[in-house]
């Protein structure tokens, strides 16, 4: 009987069924379809083309950013029983030649390369030795001028497309593309046909909360110490020294950091992302440098101690926490300072005007978001055009709505000055035009000191004014045009507070009295401070997941891999429950692929088989 995709998940991968639009991408990529596919962090996105990969003749091509991401992947694929290997700067010239000879050979099913080695003259040469199963661009938001992550290797992908043979499938992959950044992928990769997949974005599991703070540490170690205690978690902080000096802290309270940034050799960098991935409750403190490809799946909260620099960078950032689908929480903390030391790195940066006009415009919606009254989730998910209810019940705005005042005055002020400019103008010269700047000459040139709107808002200072327009922004009042200088125009939700039909309440901008939740929500909340997995295990059930996971760790040192490459908690929590006795039952367990079965299978019955207290999974 031939492979089919499902055949080759549940031999490879251990899993029974497809989640969400996997099938259906596999379905059309193996019929030689382009894909453009956006999926939630931890929902499958490399499936759409591993498995691809396999039923395809040739090897895959995977373009990926990042030397961990590779690492990561390959380690996993191949403890899957997949032949996988990657070139990048990290392997020494011995090293590299034995997976080139390995790749013409054809004893690979996928083979990962960087971006800015993608054009060279070896590898292009190298390429058209073997044929290509398909193309897979990873993290595929770094090609856009637009996303939040740029790179320029990235922008060659398209001379690539045209030096393969037209049959090759290309998929781009991606967690965080808004529309704008969608159609920036088919443009610069030369996906105009490509059919679009896109899942949601939501992360059901995920507790959203945002606090302006003056003293975060005070306020970080409180949360960790009621909802983390002895969980692993990632904490990013905007520099370099600030990393070190929070790790530092953090460690002098009993709690294992370390710190992860550009500036810290090669050699730290690695043991300490080794560390965090192989031991239990190490909380790595980072710059942006850290996370992208770590699949790390019990990572139970991803921290904030400043701001990113854009939704599209706090909504992959947080989407570290909770891979395996259990509770976990994102946790931001900001300031005044903070934000203008953000607005100082744009307008000091190198990039030409129309990019600091994009980075100002994504850094005013994530500060609207967390200015925001209503439910957080939504307005994330709507960041991205996903369609969700108002509330989610799970966001600290929904458990502990904020203090508001009634802004119905002044948002008709701020409306109306964007309709009587003719919507071409950014916040800040809306704001001088509601405020009377004389000192800003258009507004004399443009006639704009006759309107009736001119001086109207003297009453507020202009920092209260950004306030107000990021909060109309991020409610879906006026949309920001990024290709039009950030120009605002007006949407449909406008008219009926413009008309007085609608009142509108809008954060009181103040720093916040310590959040009292939901006793309901307390309960459940607190539970994130043990094991997700063994928090009702019998003491008989512990005594069987403490000698599976001792096993576990001896099989990641032997092969110097994560500990959750070989099994992750689900699967052991899985055998604890269901005590398999032989094979056939081993086999029906969820992520027990065929390599797993036969390379740890025995070990891993040898060990249930000593604890004789069957258990029936409740």
């Amino acid at each position: 009987m031939s492979a089919t995709p499902l055949t080759l998940l549940r031999q490879h991968f251990g899993y029974h069924s497809f989640r969400g639009q996997q099938a259906a991408i596999l379905a059309h990529v193996c019929a030689g379809g382009d894909a453009i596919v956006l999926m939630p962090t931890g929902s499958g996105k490399s499936l759409c083309y591993q498995l691809p990969a396999l039923l395809r003749p040739g090897t895959a091509i995977v373009i990926s950013p990042l030397i961990a991401l590779m690492q990561n992947q390959v380690d996993a694929l191949r403890q899957a029983g997949i032949r996988a290997a990657f070139l990048n700067s990290s392997l020494t010239p011995t090293q590299a030649r034995a997976v080139e000879h390995a790749f013409i050979q054809q004893q690979l099913d996928l083979l990962y390369l960087a971006p800015e080695r993608i054009l060279t003259e070896h590898t292009l040469t190298l390429l058209k030795k073997v044929p290509l199963s398909l193309v897979a661009i990873d993290e595929a938001h770094c090609v856009s001028q637009w996303g939040h992550d740029f790179r320029p290797d990235y922008l060659q992908l398209e001379q690539l497309r045209s030096l393969l043979p037209l049959h090759i499938p290309w998929l781009a992959l991606t967690a965080t593309a808004d529309e704008l950044t969608r159609l920036d992928i088919r443009q610069r990769l030369g996906l105009q046909t490509a059919q679009l997949f896109i899942s949601g974005f939501d992360r059901p599991n995920i507790h959203y909360q945002i606090h302006q703070y003056s003293n975060a540490r005070s306020q970080l170690w409180r949360f960790l110490n009621t909802h983390h205690s002895n969980h692993a978690g990632i904490v990013y902080c905007l520099s370099r020294k600030k990393t070190e000096d929070v790790a530092t802290w953090l460690t002098e309270h009993g709690r294992c950091a370390l710190p992860y940034h550009a500036g810290l050799s090669t050699i730290m960098r690695s043991q300490h992302q080794a560390r965090f991935l192989q031991e239990d409750g190490i909380i790595i403190v980072a710059t942006i440098a850290f996370g992208m490809g770590i699949d790390k799946p019990d990572v139970r909260f991803v921290a904030h101690l400043d701001l990113p620099k854009s939704i599209e960078a706090y909504y992959q950032e947080t989407g570290r926490a909770g891979r395996d689908g259990q509770p976990a929480d994102a946790w931001l903390s900001y300031s005044t300072y903070g934000i203008s030391l953000l607005r100082k790195f744009i307008e000091d940066s190198h990039a030409d005007e129309q990019q600091k006009q994009i980075e100002r415009g994504k850094l005013d919606t994530l500060i609207g978001l967390c200015e925001a009254t209503t439910c957080r989730r939504h307005i994330l998910l709507s960041y991205f055009g996903d369609n969700t209810p108002p509330t989610c019940g799970y966001c600290d705005n929904c458990q502990n709505p904020p203090q508001t005042w009634d802004a119905t005055l002044p948002a008709q002020q701020a409306l109306s000055a964007v309709h009587r400019t003719g919507s071409r103008f950014g916040v800040n010269y809306l704001i001088d035009v509601l405020c009377a700047n004389d000192k800003e000459p258009r507004i004399e040139q443009y006639g704009h000191h006759q309107l009736k709107v001119y001086g109207l808002g003297r009453d507020l200072d202009p920092q209260q004014w950004r306030s107000i327009f990021r909060q109309l922004i991020v409610r879906g009042l006026v949309k920001v045009d990024v290709t039009q200088h950030n120009s605002l125009h007006l949407t449909e939700k406008a008219r009926p507070v413009l008309r007085g039909e609608q009142a509108l309440l809008l954060r009181q901008d103040s720093l916040p009295i310590k959040s009292k939740r939901q006793p309901r929500r307390e309960r459940q909340r607190t539970r994130t401070s043990v094991n997700v997995f063994t928090a009702n295990f019998t003491p008989a059930d512990q005594a069987l997941w403490q000698a599976l996971t001792q096993l576990r760790r001896e099989l990641a040192q032997e092969q110097d891999v994560p500990a959750y490459v070989i099994f992750h908690d689900a699967l052991l929590a899985r055998m604890v429950l269901e005590r398999p006795n032989n094979f056939a039952e081993l086999a029906q367990l969820s992520g027990m692929g065929e390599y797993k079965l036969t390379h740890y299978g025995n070990a891993c019955l040898d060990i249930i088989r000593q604890f004789d207290t069957p258990n029936q999974l409740t």
